[in-house]
Parts: structure tokens; sequence; C-alpha cells
């Protein structure tokens, strides 16, 4: 099975994914799981840097659907990555592995404020590096924070970790004959409006040639099992190629 051969990776993680089986905030035992799945990676040889969403405490979109100022709700969904960040920072560290929060709104007694080259050195010197609080700015979501610290990190591909196993031809929970992609083109999801990042976040990747790698973060083990060129992912940035 094809994937990118990186040793620089960024990986995304939707905040709900920490929730465990919960329906909000922060699962102790999801996060150590998760963490460790990190661990196991850097140990295999991989440079890590990371951004984690805010999904499971607050959503800006949803709030500003419901009367909130979207700039105030973005803000506030972006102090909630920080949250998460910290969470998983606390989880890398306990198990041996030194760990940096930056952050893109300064912050300077919880963590560090972005520095492109101070984040660079952290993953030279072997530390995880997670990135808070989304670009810094509204009106951009962490898929496009994601695919901005990819790019200025040198990153060799995006991997996303989500519910589902891949990219689907048709949303799988509503549609049984739905097909998952095994590659696909970055022209391919923007023009089917298929749904594996926003589409600023994809176009990014595009323009920076970085291979996003869609996989399900659920499945324990399966971070290890992706970067080694096994278990089910879809791979964003090559031929349309769907699933036997």
């Amino acid at each position: 099975m094809s994937r990118p051969a990186a040793k620089r990776i960024l990986l995304k993680l939707s905040g709900e994914v920490l929730m465990g089986e919960g329906a909000f905030g922060i699962d102790p035992a999801t996060v150590d799981r998760i963490a460790g799945e990190v661990a196991s990676a850097k140990e295999a040889g991989f440079e890590i840097c990371m951004v984690v969403g805010g999904g499971n405490i607050f959503r800006g979109l949803a709030a500003a659907a419901k009367g909130f100022d979207r700039t105030s709700a973005d803000y506030m969904g972006m102090l909630a990555t920080v949250m998460n960040a910290l969470a998983v920072q606390n989880a890398l560290e306990r198990m041996g592995h030194p760990t940096r929060v930056q952050s893109a709104i300064p912050m300077d007694t919880v963590c560090e404020p972005y520095i492109r080259r101070r984040a660079v050195r952290h993953m030279e010197k072997g530390r995880i590096v997670i990135f808070a609080a989304g670009t810094g700015n509204p009106f951009f979501t962490t898929d496009t924070a994601a695919a901005l610290r990819a790019a200025e990190m040198g990153c060799g591909a995006l991997y996303k970790g989500t519910s589902v196993d891949g990219v689907y031809d048709a949303d799988p929970k509503k549609v049984e004959t739905a097909t998952r992609y095994e590659t696909v083109s970055f022209d391919r999801v923007l023009n089917d409006n298929l749904k594996v990042m926003d589409a600023s976040a994809v176009a990014l990747c595009r323009e920076n040639n970085i291979p996003i790698v869609v996989f399900n973060i659920r499945e324990t083990g399966n971070l290890t099992r992706v970067l080694s060129g096994q278990g089910v992912a879809t791979t964003v940035g090559g031929p349309d190629r769907q699933a036997a």
C-alpha cells in the first residue's frame, strides 16, 4: 500500500477524538491512548508535530450559527485547542517524551508563543511540538492551521486522524454503497467537495505538494500501522484509485 515516504510529519487530530465515549470534554484514558500511539511513532524514528482541534470543548462555527459573534466564537474555539494541547502534552511527558506547546495567541504563562524557527529547532532536538490556537486568526479552521504548519515545518506529509478509515465518494454513514478511495487527487477532493478537510487546507497542501493521509485514529495502534504502510487509509495527492 502506497504511503508518503516522510520522516517529518504533522498529525492533525479532531478535538472530538479526545472525548472517548463521552459527549463532551476530555477523557484522560483516551488522551493517554492517543499519546501512546504518538509516542510509538516517535520511537519508530519520526519527527512529529501536531495540531489538535477544539470541538470537544467549543466549536466556533456552531456557536456563530446560534447567534454568537463569529470572531468572538472563533477565538473561544482557539482557546479550547490550547486546553487540548496541554492535555496531550501532559500525557506525552508522563511517558518520557519532551513536548512543547506553541500557541498562535501568546499566553506566556502556560506555553510558548509560536515561533517557526524555535519549533523547527525543537523537532531537530527530538521534541514533539503541538501547535495550538489555530492560525491565531478568526475565520480559519484548525484544518487550515494544520496545513499551514505542515508547510512551515517542511513536513513530508499531513496525517489526519478521524473517526472514519479514509475518504469516500459519498458519506458512508448515509450511503451504503459508498466506496473508499485508496488514493485521490487534490482536484477531485475540491471539485467533488469530498469531506476531507476544508477547501483552504486542501488547496494549501496542493500548492506545497504535501500529501494528506486520512485514517481512523479511534482504532488502537492504527497510527503506527498506517505510518508503516499497513492498515486502511486514503492518501490525498495521488491518482484517483478506489479500493477493491
